[in-house]
């Protein structure tokens, strides 16, 4: 419910002082269609695209790599509880194996530690990449960091033949690489998003990450059936490479050393980023971001909502073939239909969110929780329908499906709100809250392990219950504390008087 003035009668006094300045006052305003912060949204987009597409290879290539598989478990055993094998299954990795491709003898474990080595790396270097993008720029650190890790991509086969461990230790490397990628993203939107462009020009450009888990999961086995496992990685590294020479061809930091941009469209971002867009210094307020519960609430609710997804993103294809007795080609497929559903659920978010807090209908806080909320629980319900649909292949992806596709709704809240409450600072904060947004890459399949060993119905309704649990107190943490307003401590002493002297002149102007 609205009040006549635009605000909703829940909006804290903070956040209507939020809402008193204009977030954006040039005019007119030029057209986003072919502008160049739309070209770079949608490079952003191809550059997402192509890093999922990088991190989830091995996922679907290990099952061509592996010469064998966990022995069938006994008739005594628990499996006998889960749902019952079709009749005429066939061993399902056999279409993968050719004759003259080297293939390795990788236990479960081996291939566990192997596909877990990327996320030891990611962990390392997001906070210092996303501190040294927003102290020198985004563009040199997104491209390198996909440059690196797709000339790493076209080694896998090499390190593969020489070991497990070199393999271990190039993922490593590989995560070490890309994980400066999203904070240097966030590090440029900072310069170059009016504030009522940036839900959608942001969720944009990150949603490429979904859309290239949907086309990574089946393309990945498909190539390994119609060429081999190692085409996989030096066709995804070929991309890489050519997407990062595309991107240090196209792109610049800052819309005023844009080479191509119109002057209309360079003024006005200038004009309605203000000071927020230029770079912050060596310095960054630590103490002061260490104890600001906005920060805290995006922390905590991006480790909750990520439980959810890395539980998907590891698992799913699992729960497919163990459970369900999917085939391999049917199993890629229907693994990557959630991130179809999400990342055109992102977008969609992105523009309702910017179109809401342009018409005022709503605060820019009220709208970042509306969306958390929305991308949390109705997802955490549909989690706990999939487990209860029991052996019934329909129900069970639609279930899936669905929740995955309502999550993107959260990519117009959480997910971009470090941009709202520090724009000075947003690739450092990402870096931060990223960093802890992993954490649950590392545990969530480690948990789904622990339940599942029997690999019975129960254990699995266990992992989805844990994932619901884990989002649904994400979403309370995120309504309480949450903020869209720009916190004290990332606003520099003098910016804060000329924001003064402004409000001034308006009221000396209002009484003239």
């Amino acid at each position: 419910m609205s009040l006549n003035n635009g605000y909703s009668i829940n909006t804290a006094p903070s956040d209507r002082k939020e809402d008193e300045e204009p977030l954006v006052e040039p005019d007119p305003v030029p057209p986003q269609c072919c502008s160049a912060r739309l070209n770079l949204a949608v490079l952003m987009f191809l550059g997402f695209a192509v890093v999922y597409c990088l991190r989830v290879n091995l996922s679907v290539a290990m099952v061509a790599m592996v010469n064998s598989t966990e022995p069938i478990p006994g008739p005594n055993t628990s499996v006998l509880h889960a749902c019952p094998l079709p009749s005429g299954l066939v061993n399902a990795s056999d279409p993968y194996q050719q004759p003259g491709v080297p293939q390795y003898r990788w236990d479960s474990k081996t291939q566990g530690w192997l596909l877990g080595a990327f996320f030891f790396g990611y962990l390392c270097t997001q906070i210092p990449g996303g501190y040294l993008a927003g102290r020198f720029g985004g563009s040199l650190f997104l491209g390198l960091g996909v440059l690196g890790t797709a000339a790493l991509t076209l080694l896998t086969p090499l390190a593969a033949q020489m070991g497990s461990s070199w393999l271990f230790a190039l993922r490593a490397l590989e995560g070490l690489g890309e994980a400066v990628t999203y904070p240097a993203m966030m590090a440029m939107w900072a310069r170059w998003a009016p504030p009522l462009e940036r839900s959608r020009l942001t969720t944009l450009s990150g949603s490429g990450g979904n859309f290239g888990a949907f086309v990574a999961l089946p393309l990945t086995g498909y190539i390994c059936q119609t060429l081999s496992w190692p085409a996989v990685f030096y066709l995804c590294g070929g991309v890489g490479c050519l997407w990062a020479f595309l991107w240090f061809l196209c792109v610049s930091d800052d819309p005023r050393t844009h080479r191509r941009i119109s002057p209309e469209e360079r003024d006005y971002i200038i004009k309605s980023i203000g000071p927020q867009g230029s770079r912050h210094g060596w310095k960054v307020p630590l103490l002061s971001m260490a104890t600001s519960l906005p920060l805290w609430a995006i922390i905590v609710t991006q480790m909750c909502s990520n439980w959810s997804y890395y539980t998907l993103l590891t698992t799913l294809p699992s729960y497919m073939n163990t459970i369900l007795h999917f085939d391999l080609k049917s199993n890629g497929f229907l693994s990557a239909l959630p991130y179809l559903g999400a990342w055109l659920f992102s977008m969609l978010s992105g523009v309702l969110a910017d179109r809401l807090i342009e018409m005022k209908v709503f605060s820019v806080t009220t709208v970042r929780k509306m969306f958390t909320v929305a991308g949390l629980l109705p997802p955490a319900g549909l989690l706990v329908a999939a487990g209860y649909a029991g052996c019934s292949h329909i129900l069970t992806v639609f279930f899936l499906t669905l929740s995955s596709t309502v999550g993107g709704l959260s990519a117009a809240g959480v997910f971009i709100n470090q941009i709202d409450i520090a724009p000075r600072y947003a690739g450092f904060l990402l870096g931060i809250t990223n960093t802890f947004g992993t954490i649950p890459g590392v545990l969530a399949p480690i948990v789904a392990g622990y339940l599942t060993q029997d690999q019975t119905l129960t254990g699995w309704r266990n992992v989805f219950w844990v994932a619901a649990g884990i989002s649904g107190c994400g979403a309370v943490v995120y309504t309480v504390f949450g903020s869209g307003q720009i916190q004290p401590w990332a606003i520099e002493e003098d910016e804060s008087e000329a924001g003064d002297k402004r409000r001034r002149s308006r009221s000396v102007a209002g009484h003239l």
